[in-house]
């Protein structure tokens, strides 16, 4: 599996979504996921939002994901 792999599957499964996927194993990956569909959901309910996205994935190809969500201006706050 390769970051690009996570990226375009989170931005399928999260339309509009952006993602920034780094990871250089194979398995353990760090990602930035920057989407509308976050707005007014808790940390807990981004992160699933995410995990629905790679679906049976987790459970096997990826074995760790450092995930960080934000809204788009959550994200323009970040960068300052």
């Amino acid at each position: 599996m390769q970051p690009e792999d996570i990226k375009r599957l989170i931005e399928a499964g999260l339309p509009g979504s952006e993602a920034r996927v780094s990871g250089d194993d194979g398995t353990h990956f760090e990602a930035v996921v920057i989407a509308d569909a976050f707005e007014g959901k808790r940390s807990l309910e981004r992160h699933r939002l995410v995990y629905g996205a790679l679906g049976d994935l987790m459970q096997g190809a990826i074995h760790a994901l450092s995930i960080k969500t934000y809204t788009p201006q959550e994200w323009a706050a970040q960068q300052g």
